[in-house]
C-alpha cells in the first residue's frame, strides 16, 4: 500500500442493472440503493418538467 493511495482520484459508484450483487457489502447495498433513489427523483423531475413544457404547449394550440 502506497502512502499516495488516498490521493489518487476514486472511481465514481456505479450500478449496472442486472449485476452480480453477491460480492457487495451491506455498506456497497446501500450506497448504490442511495445512488438510484437520487437518478430515480432526478428523472421524476425531468419528467415532471417536460409534462408541464408540454401541456403549456397544448394549451397554447388549444386557445
Amino acid at each position: 500500500m502506497s502512502l499516495f493511495d488516498d490521493d489518487r482520484p476514486k472511481k465514481p459508484v456505479t450500478h449496472e442493472i442486472g449485476s452480480d450483487l453477491s460480492l457487495l457489502s451491506v455498506d456497497e447495498l446501500k450506497t448504490r440503493i442511495a445512488l438510484m433513489q437520487t437518478e430515480i427523483a432526478r428523472l421524476e423531475s425531468e419528467m415532471a418538467r417536460k409534462a408541464s413544457g408540454r401541456q403549456a404547449a397544448e394549451n397554447l394550440f388549444r386557445s
